[in-house]
């Protein structure tokens, strides 16, 4: 916890800042004061302050207080008149309030299993078959016509690819198993999806590996996870896309300009300069030890 809190603390600290803003130099009331303090604590521990053990909540308190103390020592010093810090603060607040109102709208707006279900079975449709292949990989494209020509003779693919393949594949019969086709170089992965289960090619194909005489042993839908295994992730994709389609919602009805803006940070960031890098601290002579005593 000990980690969560400090970096909780970076950030509640500008917040408490923004807060004195709006507090002017009044003291916060005590409700405003424990409404902080559980703000704080669920940022760092994800959960409330009622729920933290009493080591827990000893420290919690102590990193609040030194918070509240460092924040009112800014003030005094004028740094939150700063413009970097200005930035920072401004950016927190809207950080704050966009997250929330969108963890708002997915409380009111729950991913139900059914959601879950439709979303897995989307994906599981959308998912290309997996191939099983062989291949023969060779240098010259003359040797593999001539495997090919062999093969057409009925000659054993498998026998073939021991004698003339150089991939580690050899010894097995040039067989790669069962592989998406997205996971292999687009050449090889276009022969593949083309050709018929036991059919092998006519010609070679061309990689960057050298060239290629394929044969498709077999095809079989994707091996997907059961759906008990990956609802979460499933849960936390419809959560995304709901979430993206509520701010495409919002964007029609904000008074922001969204391409304008796009537009007007784009072409800031192309012409805005990187921070130089410091530089490098001179290297120190080397301290030569001290010359031992002469002896008596």
């Amino acid at each position: 916890m000990n980690q969560r809190l400090v970096l909780a603390g970076c950030t509640a600290l500008l917040l408490v800042l923004t807060g004195c803003d709006q507090l002017g130099n009044r003291a916060p009331t005590p409700a405003e004061t424990n409404a902080g303090f559980e703000a704080f604590v669920k940022a760092a521990a994800r959960k409330s302050a009622g729920e933290l053990t009493p080591d827990e909540l000893k420290e919690a308190i102590n990193q609040y207080v030194s918070m509240q103390v460092a924040a009112e020592a800014a003030q005094k010093t004028g740094l939150d008149k700063d413009p970097d810090v200005g930035a920072q603060l401004a950016l927190t607040r809207t950080n704050v309030l966009s997250e929330t109102l969108l963890a708002r709208y997915l409380k009111a707006n729950p991913v139900t299993d059914a959601d879950i279900q439709a979303e897995y079975d989307t994906q599981v449709a959308a998912t290309p078959p997996e191939y099983q292949a062989r291949h023969i990989l060779v240098d010259d494209k003359s040797l593999a016509e001539a495997i090919i020509q062999k093969l057409q003779a009925k000659g054993d693919f498998a026998a073939l690819a021991k004698e003339y393949s150089k991939d580690s594949s050899a010894q097995n019969g040039g067989d790669l198993g069962w592989f998406n086709p997205q996971s292999m170089v687009k050449e090889f992965a276009d022969a593949v999806v083309k050709m018929e289960k036991g059919q092998f090619t006519t010609t070679p194909v061309q990689t960057q590996f050298g060239w290629h005489v394929i044969q498709l042993v077999d095809t079989r839908p994707a091996q997907l996870p059961p759906l008990d295994q990956v609802k979460d992730r499933v849960q936390q994709l419809v959560q995304r896309k709901r979430v993206a389609d509520h701010l495409q919602e919002l964007r029609k009805d904000s008074t922001i300009d969204a391409e304008k803006l796009t537009a007007a940070l784009t072409e800031y960031a192309a012409t805005a300069k990187a921070p130089e890098a410091p530089a490098a601290a001179p290297a120190e002579a080397p301290v030569e030890a001290p010359a031992a005593p002469a002896g008596n």
